[in-house]
């Protein structure tokens, strides 16, 4: 892997502990200390991705996670000392793409940076609109469009809804899709995966093609599913 990737870390120790391990990856590390600094990197700098630090000395980490989503779609990783899962919740709906609580692995790290960089830029031979009756999911593009309106998501929401999609029919465990959307084994438990699921349900407009199955997960209405390239 190559590309710039954006760290926005005031402790020192763990900035640059960070950084040797992107760095070993084959990634060009940008290491900042404060939000400010952090938000002009990412407009200048044109990174892969951010790894981002909740507790910077001179702005909340949720209030610069929402300018850079604000700016872009580039992938972002919060890494913090905040496990409480109403943190957590409130990253991902702010546009986050993974969360992870320190102390950390920096292997782990690095696998859940690949994981995100694989879900942000997709397989180009997989095939490229599932449609569901009036629904259409461009995978190619990442986007969604009922009745030939575009309906904006965030990218957790698209790659959550596009993992239903392409098991049409099929039962999908709650489980199952924190590791195929947010990678390996989250820690947010599978309240995050209901209250993504709501979100899209609420955008969709159409609240019977998501269905729950009690006790198991979701699964996807597929009486008029097809697919094109």
């Amino acid at each position: 892997m190559s590309g710039v990737a954006v760290v926005i870390e005031d402790d020192e120790a763990i900035g640059d502990l960070v950084g040797a391990y992107l760095e070993r990856a084959g990634f060009q590390v940008v290491l900042e200390r404060t939000g400010e600094a952090g938000l002009n990197a990412v407009e200048w700098r044109d990174p892969r991705f951010v790894v981002l630090d909740l507790g910077l000395p001179d702005a909340d980490g949720f209030d610069v996670c929402r300018q850079i989503r604000a700016g872009g779609r580039v992938p972002i990783l919060i890494l913090t000392a905040r496990d409480d899962e109403t943190d957590r919740i409130i990253g991902l709906e702010l546009g986050a793409d993974d969360y992870v609580t320190k102390p950390f692995s920096p292997r782990e790290l690095v696998a859940r940076v690949r994981a995100v960089l694989r879900r942000a830029e997709p397989d180009p031979f997989e095939t490229r609109v599932i449609e569901l009756g009036d629904v259409e999911i461009d995978l190619r593009h990442r986007a969604v469009r009922v009745g030939g309106e575009p309906v904006p998501m965030r990218q957790l929401e698209f790659e959550l809804f596009a993992e239903l999609a392409r098991n049409a029919g099929q039962v999908v465990s709650r489980n199952r899709l924190l590791g195929r959307v947010w990678g390996l084994s989250f820690a947010g438990g599978t309240r995050t995966v209901d209250v993504h699921v709501a979100q899209v349900r609420k955008k969709l407009g159409r609240p019977g093609l998501i269905e729950t199955v009690r006790g198991v997960g979701y699964r996807v209405r597929d009486g008029q599913s097809s697919r094109r390239s």
